[in-house]
């Protein structure tokens, strides 16, 4: 579903005449995945700030966040965008020490994205990907499509079917 309405802000509408064509857009649509493009003005303040423009809970915002484990081997993990990571949690669920979150220019090689534009979809290097569990319950989600300022709205089901993250428990 290819959703081009304009997302309102503080500084107006900001219209959208196409979408951008990310890695993860490449690799929703060859998945026949089906997603709506929420662009919207990109400032400090993530999940938060695309809820506050957008009008939606924050809670079904998702982070994508790049973390390691004391071997600095690089993970995903997908949490609510009003949560935080335990990692205390996440570390016993991995079965390792601890897990940090990566220094940005290591989440950038490991990703091939920005930070802040981050998604889980059409990474640079295949890396393990998990789950807050809960998620799954959930019917729709919004999660970065690639880009700053480019949020995507799709089916948990379909994130599912094409990430196969491992579900944990580790939300603070």
């Amino acid at each position: 579903m290819t959703d081009l309405r304009p997302v309102i802000h503080r500084s107006g509408v900001q219209p959208v005449h196409k979408p951008p064509v990310t890695p993860a857009v490449r690799v929703l649509r060859a998945a026949g995945v089906s997603f709506a493009h929420h662009p919207y003005l990109y400032q400090a303040g993530g999940t938060g700030e695309f809820a506050r423009q957008a009008g939606v809970d924050e809670h079904l915002v998702i982070k994508t966040l790049v973390m390691e484990d004391e071997r600095r081997e690089a993970l995903i993990m997908l949490m609510h965008g009003d949560r935080a990571v335990a990692t205390g949690c996440l570390a016993r669920a991995l079965g390792v020490k601890r897990v940090v979150s990566c220094d940005p220019a290591v989440a950038e090689r490991h990703t091939g994205y920005r930070v802040g534009g981050t998604s889980p979809f059409g990474i640079r290097r295949p890396l393990p990907i998990y789950a807050q569990r809960d998620l799954a319950g959930l019917e729709q989600i919004y999660i970065n499509g690639g880009k700053r300022g480019y949020i995507i709205a799709l089916a948990v089901r379909d994130l599912e079917r094409v990430l196969q993250p491992t579900w944990v428990d580790a939300m603070q």
